[in-house]
């Protein structure tokens, strides 16, 4: 247990670093996304936070999100997707499923159905493949509500969509007119 917990706050440092803020560690990213793997380790032990190799080729294999990926030769890393910073992470536009979902809480629940989902500070609206996913994601908030995305029709209407490395499906927004609260498409 304490080993997992332990991949856990590794997973959210990274999250932090690669995600948003690696100029607070000392690390940059390419335009791509990618940081070295050397300088990221290098920078961990430069704050005391234990991180090595194998522990970090850990979280990237068993993240139960696969929020991390390395490059072809194991020396870069970088985060799938989530981003704050202004990144390329070169995903090509694909078809979607029929449906999406998106998992929220009931706070929010008016003014999405007012609004629509926006990618606010992100690069992108962040969707999931199955509801199971989207009642996780939006269980850390609250009470979950799961939106359901009409996809097929959105991408019809000449909507892009993109699936990250980790099966997370992004577009730029998802407009009310295709959202419903209940399974139905």
């Amino acid at each position: 247990m304490a080993n997992h917990l332990y991949n856990i706050e590794h997973s959210k440092t990274l999250s932090y670093v690669l995600r948003h803020h690696p100029a607070k560690f000392g690390l940059t990213l390419d335009a791509q996304g990618w940081c070295d793997v050397d300088a990221l380790l290098a920078a961990f032990a430069q704050r005391n936070i234990e991180l090595s190799r194998e522990t970090l080729q850990h979280v990237v294999e068993h993240n139960d999100k696969k929020r991390f990926a390395f490059n072809e030769d194991g020396t870069k890393i970088r985060a799938s997707q989530g981003h704050s910073l202004e990144v390329e992470l070169d995903y090509q536009p694909m078809e979607p499923p029929a449906v999406l979902f998106h998992g929220t809480t009931e706070r929010f629940l008016d003014a999405i159905l007012e609004q629509g989902l926006q990618k606010r500070r992100r690069h992108h609206v962040h969707l999931s493949a199955d509801v199971d996913t989207a009642a996780n994601v939006g269980r850390r908030h609250g009470k979950p509500v799961v939106l359901v995305v009409r996809a097929a029709q959105m991408h019809a209407d000449g909507r892009a969509f993109f699936c990250s490395a980790n099966g997370v499906w992004l577009t730029d927004e998802v407009p009310p007119q295709y959202l419903s609260t209940n399974n139905q498409p």
